[in-house]
């Protein structure tokens, strides 16, 4: 069998890997398997890029760059704390998307000094330098929203859309230039300039600058509460960018791995951009959350919070039949994974049946309230996606919601003029009784009051998520 046999045959394998692994995160239950289904694919193309590139005199510089990447590629997955969890998946797809681009970068140079561009290779390089650099740029600036770096509502200006719209059209018309008038250069002017790299076409690197610029005014002026759907948009075009890339190298298991990230993300921003009853051109220019508005509901209306104490939560608990618990973001911030986890198995010891409510776009990332509580060993047959849920509430005894706002907001169902009108929900306030664990009654990321807060079968139970499970837990052993 020849080389370039079994090189083909190791690039089908690895892609077949990369869509079995796909097909397996559809389900927690699967999920770590498909990882290392994936891992494996990914593992197989690098042992044959490296065995294409045997005979390179680089390895004194690759090996060093690969030795530092997987270490701290390593160190950052295995210490980064769960709440910390869309950062670093934010970082490492902005990551991916700088790399294509760059990549794309040096095949422009490379292509332009060696008198080998043409336009079916310029017009692909165009595409992965900015679909690249706007990944990469957007998701650092995702990455520092979500790490509080800078605020993590809209930052808006006037003539905003206008400016990025002009700003693409230059992207654009650069782009076209460079991809039917770059001629290939004499010897002797590239050798001269070699160094600069870029100087082979100097509107080059302008485009560049232009392209990453787009990707930072591209994310600013999205708020936290539409990082979800940001962040699965971003990987999505990451994925676009290796495929452009891999277009240009004439690799075929790059376009298929970036095809497939770049489809399977379009279609989770499509349904995370439903799951919020919102189209996706609302979360992107609609600035959405960037100023408080008032719903007209309850609290305007002069209603009236229930305070509740530990005690008598936990005596309900005790005694119920069947218990609910809604996360949200405010566990993820107090890391009150494993004291739920803890709650529910004294619970499930006493009799009382225990379930996971889990809203599509509850937390920072897509799924970031699965990682969560797999991270604490919650069974998957107890995590119970929204429309799997809701028909349980009218029968739950106590519905437990663990720092979700927006997600339980009724607003969205009965109040015309609420910026969340029309959002799926979690039905909590149809439970017998409804505990709601929070620090205060600050409003979510959207900005909007809640009337759940004020409903006749409401308790609120202030304080932090994790000190109030821990004792509600020693409480329960009390019963």
């Amino acid at each position: 069998m020849q080389p370039s046999t079994l090189t083909i045959l190791g690039y089908m394998l690895t892609s077949i890997s990369f869509m079995f692994g796909i097909q397996l995160l559809r389900s927690p239950k699967t999920a770590r398997t498909g990882n290392r289904v994936a891992a494996v694919g990914m593992l197989l193309v690098l042992g044959i890029t490296a065995a294409l590139i045997n005979g390179t005199s680089n390895w004194p510089l690759i090996v060093p760059v690969i030795a530092v990447g997987t270490v701290i590629g390593a160190l950052s997955a295995r210490t980064v704390r769960m709440t910390a969890m869309p950062q670093m998946v934010a970082l490492f797809n902005g990551m991916g998307g700088g790399s294509a681009a760059l990549i794309a970068a040096a095949d422009f140079r490379s292509a332009v000094g060696s008198g080998t561009a043409s336009p079916d290779i310029t017009w692909a390089i165009m595409l992965s330098c900015l679909i690249g650099s706007v990944s990469f740029a957007g998701s650092l600036i995702a990455f520092a929203k979500l790490q509080e770096l800078m605020p993590g509502r809209p930052l808006t200006y006037p003539l905003q859309k206008a400016v990025n719209a002009v700003l693409l059209a230059a992207i654009v018309a650069i782009g076209v230039y460079l991809t039917v008038t770059t001629q290939p250069l004499s010897t002797n002017l590239v050798h001269d300039y070699a160094p600069l790299h870029f100087a082979v076409s100097p509107l080059f690197p302008i485009f560049l600058g232009l392209c990453v610029a787009l990707g930072v005014l591209f994310v600013v002026p999205i708020g936290g509460a539409d990082m979800p759907v940001i962040i699965s948009l971003l990987n999505s075009f990451t994925g676009l960018a290796a495929a452009m890339t891999g277009f240009v190298l004439s690799n075929d298991v790059l376009i298929v791995s970036g095809a497939l990230v770049g489809a399977s993300g379009t279609i989770l921003t499509q349904l995370m951009s439903k799951a919020m009853n919102r189209s996706l051109f609302n979360v992107l220019f609609g600035a959405f959350g960037s100023k408080v508005e008032a719903t007209g509901g309850a609290a305007a209306e002069g209603g009236t919070v229930h305070p509740t104490t530990v005690e008598d939560v936990a005596a309900l608990l005790a005694y119920a039949s069947l218990v609910i618990f809604v996360p949200g973001y405010g566990m993820a911030v107090a890391r009150a994974q494993h004291d739920v986890k803890e709650l529910a198995d004294e619970l499930e010891r006493r009799g009382v049946s225990v379930e996971y409510a889990i809203h599509p776009v509850a937390g920072r990332m897509p799924g970031h309230m699965n990682v969560l509580l797999a991270e604490a060993n919650v069974p998957y047959p107890q995590l119970k996606e929204m429309d799997a849920v809701n028909p349980d509430f009218p029968r739950a005894d106590v519905a437990m919601v663990i720092g979700a706002n927006d997600v339980v907001n009724p607003a969205a169902r009965n109040q015309a003029n609420s910026p969340i009108y029309g959002m799926p929900i979690l039905n909590v306030d149809e439970a017998k009784t409804v505990v709601v664990l929070k620090r205060s009654m600050a409003t979510g990321f959207a900005g909007v009051d809640n009337p759940l807060f004020y409903k006749p079968n409401a308790l609120m139970l202030f304080g932090d998520a994790r000190s109030s499970i821990s004792e509600l837990l020693a409480e329960v052993k009390r019963q």
